[in-house]
């Protein structure tokens, strides 16, 4: 790469530059710009004020495009005008071989961490995001990748470093801004446009990770808090907003007082003990079914082959995903606020494996 003087017009806030490298090859510009550190959402502002064309895509460092992704999250772009934004669907890299772009060999990760992460990405990107995208309801694209028009983004003030989930802030404040404008818009969905990222192996990083997430879904949910039963924002508030505050920000505290209560019922012999664990079992096979037909539908949809040890592994994890480790991450976003003041913008780190590319 070659050291060029190019001015950038910084048309959102950010910090400044400091040099500016480019090469080319095939006909295409790859250009590199080192600036004075201000988080990523500073360095994801500088990218937009940097881009010439009117639609940009944001994604992290450890993900890899499918070869097809990039033709799939635009097509809501050429359908429909008023698209100002496309999230994609992101699936866990872990164990799986790619070349150029194309799966040549898929497997669930030995690591049992991130095997059921699989089948939790799975069931969250199948489940709440399509159901969101049919009334143009979608609060959060995740920030493994993203595709934005420009003009949009900048006229809503881009990316905010002042929280820590930039993501989900940023289409928040594109729903605020262009309602509380009365423009057309829409935010969608495309379920096919996969995007492979890495995702934590070690329990210690998972929550770190999660706890990060729901600090930065309390960020964005109190910073537009407007939303909040306002008519004006329709079903943007009395559904996506209302399921984000209940079932993402406060579940965590009520299924932890949930389990409290029922500790102390117990105690003091004021619940029919068999009738509660038929319960929970009822609800642990509930919801080992809804990961298992998510995971296998997801497998069907996008022609991948699952091995019979790994369709064996799916279901004998599932159960367990749905129960233990779920309590686990209720109980670390149940205490994420602890110490929130004194770390609200540290991230802390995360190990990261290498992506198997041929």
């Amino acid at each position: 790469m070659k050291p060029i003087r190019r001015p950038i017009q910084r048309q959102i806030k950010c910090r400044p530059v400091e040099f500016i490298y480019e090469a080319k090859a095939d006909n295409v510009s790859l250009t590199l710009i080192r600036k004075k550190n201000g988080g990523k959402a500073d360095s994801l502002n500088m990218g937009i004020n940097a881009c010439v064309y009117p639609y940009f895509i944001c994604m992290d460092a450890d993900s890899v495009l499918q070869y097809d992704s990039l033709s799939k999250i635009v097509k809501p772009v050429l359908e429909d005008e008023n698209v100002i934004a496309v999230g994609g669907a992101i699936r866990p890299s872990n164990s799986v071989e790619l070349n150029r772009g194309r799966v040549i060999h898929y497997k669930l990760p030995e690591n049992i961490i991130a095997c059921m992460q699989v089948l939790e990405y799975d069931r969250s990107f199948l489940a709440s995001r399509i159901l969101f995208d049919k009334f143009n309801g979608s609060l959060i694209i995740s920030g493994a990748f993203g595709l934005f028009k420009k003009e949009a983004v900048i006229a809503a003030g881009g990316y905010d470093p002042t929280t820590m989930g930039e993501d989900m802030e940023l289409v928040v404040k594109l729903h605020d801004y262009y309602i509380s404008n009365d423009l057309p818009y829409h935010i969608r969905y495309a379920t096919d446009a996969i995007c492979w990222s890495q995702v934590p192996e070690r329990l210690r990083d998972l929550c770190r990770q999660r706890k990060r997430w729901h600090l930065g879904l309390f960020q964005s949910m109190w910073k537009h808090r407007v939303m909040l039963a306002n008519p004006k924002f329709g079903l943007v508030s009395f559904v996506s907003y209302f399921y984000f505050l209940i079932y993402e920000l406060l579940s965590p505290f009520i299924e932890v007082f949930g389990v409290v209560t029922t500790l102390i019922a117990i105690a003091v012999d004021l619940i029919n003990v068999p009738f509660m664990l038929l319960f929970f079992l009822i609800y642990a096979v509930f919801g080992a079914i809804l990961s298992l037909t998510a995971f296998f539908a997801r497998i069907q949809t996008i022609d991948l082959e699952v091995s019979f040890k790994d369709a064996l592994k799916a279901m004998s994890l599932c159960a367990f995903e749905i129960s233990v480790l779920r309590f686990i991450m209720v109980c670390v976003r149940a205490t994420a606020f602890f110490g929130y003041k004194k770390k609200k913008l540290r991230w802390g780190s995360i190990e990261r494996k290498k992506i198997n590319l041929q």
